[in-house]
């Protein structure tokens, strides 16, 4: 047993849950789910991200306080995770009184270390990105994301000295070759601090709305200094009874890749001029590109599809929550850019739910009904199905512990190929009782109870439901994986249930 504590980023409230959100959250979810299920001690943490200008400008254009517009907001995302399934342990909002006391200490520490200091900040500032750009990295003076013109900010701030991090935190890259996977993301932070750091400024005093500086009444942090520090937040930094040691060394970000510099380089230094260890390691994703004939017909005025135009609320409505989850863990390598589109989706539910896994489950029901009087027989323990097994295992375990979900549900189908291949060569449905039948529906259905246990963490409502029709009791995500994802488990004796279709096929035109 070991323990793992993963994150997704804390997202702004001002937007609302979309599939690109969905993407790393659902992710994240399937990662913790697999640690707890194979017994590791488990914390995972989502949430909002409610302070900044931008916030500010929303709530006053709405009539409302930032604080009252923020409730209203961030109910958005406890709602879709909710649709989704997502198992959070806990689900932090940057407005929470726990959240200024860690901010405060944490800033303080990084303070009384002498790495903060007050200077006079003058640049280009999008209030979109709630970032600032050199002119070297504006398109002639826009933001190079939002393609809106910058604007110009002076004001006395106080300022991070991160310059003074640059030699450690290439030590640090070169002593932990794995804090940042991929190796191409890694690459890129490594290159940036390379380049050469500069101070930076962490404070406003132009707006109001942020947590304010304990030594300084007349300025708030600026709301990615305050962002970053939620993952401490979270395990009760500053608190007399807080869990740090216990989760910080077992910390997982998963994060987008667009905010690598803020998590891969701003924030390891942070920690380090707080007197704390950086997190332990930084998993990034890559984006999802919007494509597809489907998605065409519903662009966006100007032209352009973009994954906040799609709501996860409407993909699991048409395609059910299990479905929309496969997809996004099997469809993109984490790490990878991805493409996003209704036909992806589609193939992927037709060919790899409804012919692959659900004709599995149906044909053995059927057989096990009709020839076996609806009661599941053992399997043999030296089935020539087994070597299949227990290779999907090996393979399916080390790639999620790699944060290859990918790569674990390709192994999961390989071993539904392997059990279908199987029943076609022993043809059962065309078998009496006596010759071999009983081992070959035992062997398949031990096949099905060990795809149901590696399926649960992409598909967990589905997983719950096959385990069920299978007559197994528990759940295959609280099964002790140790114990029973082996060979032979399955009991025999127990009764087997038809069912409707777990997934009718979908018409891929229209």
């Amino acid at each position: 047993m070991g323990r793992f504590y993963i994150t997704t980023p804390i997202y702004y409230v001002n937007d609302a849950p979309h599939v690109g959100t969905a993407y790393t959250t659902v992710n994240a979810d399937a990662l913790a789910r697999w640690h707890r299920m194979v017994g590791d001690e488990t914390k995972f943490l989502t949430g909002t991200d409610e302070h900044g200008q931008k916030m500010a400008e929303a709530a006053a254009k709405n009539g409302f306080s930032p604080k009252e517009w923020t409730d209203r907001t961030a109910v958005r995302f406890v709602e879709a995770w909710e649709l989704l399934n997502i198992s959070y342990d806990d689900f932090i909002r940057t407005t929470e009184s726990r959240h200024y006391l860690t901010v405060q200490t944490f800033l303080s520490a990084i303070y009384e270390n002498g790495f903060i200091y007050k200077d006079v900040y003058k640049g280009l500032y999008c209030v979109s990105c709630e970032d600032y750009y050199t002119l070297e990295a504006s398109e002639n003076g826009s933001c190079p994301i939002h393609h809106r013109p910058l604007t110009e900010m002076e004001e006395e701030n106080w300022f991070f000295r991160l310059s003074a991090f640059e030699d450690r935190l290439l030590e640090f890259y070169a002593d932990h070759p794995d804090f940042v996977t991929p190796e191409t993301k890694r690459n890129e932070a490594y290159s940036f601090i390379k380049g050469g750091l500069r101070d930076i400024s962490i404070t406003r005093s132009s707006i109001t709305w942020g947590v304010p500086v304990p030594w300084d009444d007349q300025q708030v942090f600026y709301v990615w200094y305050d962002a970053l520090i939620n993952y401490l937040t979270a395990i009760g930094y500053g608190r007399a009874d807080d869990e740090v040691e216990f989760w910080w060394p077992y910390s997982h970000h998963l994060i987008g890749k667009e905010i690598i510099r803020f998590h891969c380089v701003w924030w390891p230094a942070m920690c380090m001029a707080a007197g704390l260890e950086p997190v332990h390691h930084v998993q990034v994703n890559g984006w999802l590109l919007v494509g597809g004939e489907k998605l065409s017909k519903t662009m966006a005025a100007d032209g352009n599809i973009r994954l906040s135009d799609i709501a996860p609320a409407d993909l699991a409505n048409e395609f059910g929550v299990d479905p929309l989850r496969y997809y996004l863990l099997r469809e993109t390598a984490l790490g990878n850019d991805g493409e996003f589109s209704l036909e992806g989706i589609t193939a992927r539910y037709n060919t790899d739910l409804a012919n692959n896994l659900g004709n599995l489950i149906a044909r053995v029901a059927a057989v096990v009904d009709a020839k076996c009087a609806g009661v599941g027989p053992a399997p043999q323990r030296d089935s020539t199905l087994r070597p299949a097994a227990e290779a999907a295992l090996s393979s399916a375990a080390e790639a999620w512990e790699l944060f290859a979900p990918q790569r674990a549900l390709e192994a999961t189908w390989d071993l539904i190929g392997a059990t279908n291949a199987y029943l076609e060569l022993h043809a059962p449905w065309k078998m009496d009782p006596g010759e071999g039948l009983d081992a070959v529906m035992g062997d398949a259905l031990d096949a099905i109870r060990l795809v149901t246990i590696l399926v649960s963490p992409a598909m967990p409502g589905v997983a719950e439901e096959i385990w069920r029709r299978l007559g197994l009791t528990g759940s295959p995500a609280t099964a002790p994986f140790a114990a029973h994802a082996t060979w032979g488990q399955y009991p025999g004796g127990v009764p087997v249930e038809k069912g409707a279709p777990l997934f009718p096929r979908m018409k891929s035109d229209g």
